[in-house]
């Protein structure tokens, strides 16, 4: 291990820009990408702010822990699919349900009342061509000017890596999975 002088001066100056809502993006091969955007809707739930979560690949009676916790919270989550496409019995379902959940979704961004708004998993129902990337794109571009998103999900477009403000890769170095260990709940779920 390398040991470091911690920093005395301050590594950046202040930013002068305008204050204003971010495209925020989560992606990679590696855990916390929907953690990290849970971890954004909770501080700016504890904020006051207006929060929609929707979850592209979970089904909407879905009850892992962060739907729990965030009923118990008063912060609103809604799953939109069907699950991963390896557990769906009918892809064009699966498909369709997306396109309706990006409908519910696209209207949130637009209609403003929302201070964050994430966007669970979407980069799968778009690199599977069941939604359409310039939609999306048009619609964060014209949203309103206060409306944060965070999208989350692997193999993100590379158009939407290049509109967001803040992208974050997430990279694999380990899992327990690939060492036999199940997913465990509280963890994964």
């Amino acid at each position: 291990m390398h040991i470091e002088t911690p920093l005395t001066d301050k590594p950046y100056d202040k930013p002068e820009g305008e204050r204003r809502g971010l495209v925020i993006v989560n992606t990679g091969d590696g855990k916390g990408k929907s953690t990290a955007a849970f971890g954004l809707a909770l501080r700016a739930h504890g904020r006051g702010k207006a929060v929609k979560i929707y979850q592209f690949m979970k089904v909407p009676s879905a009850r892992f822990g962060e739907h729990r916790m965030f009923e118990q919270l008063g912060l609103p989550i809604e799953g939109l699919g069907d699950g991963f496409s390896w557990k769906s019995q009918d892809l064009e379902r699966s498909a369709q349900l997306a396109r309706d959940g990006w409908q519910r979704a696209r209207a949130t961004i637009l209609a403003g009342e929302h201070f964050l708004v994430v966007l669970d998993e979407v980069t799968y129902p778009l690199i599977y061509g069941w939604l359409p990337l310039d939609d999306v794109l048009v619609t964060l571009r014209e949203r309103p000017a206060h409306v944060h998103v965070c999208l989350t999900g692997r193999r993100c477009p590379p158009e939407l890596i290049e509109l967001a403000d803040t992208v974050t890769e997430m990279t694999k170095i380990k899992h327990a999975f690939n060492a036999g260990i199940p997913a465990q709940r509280g963890i994964e779920d």
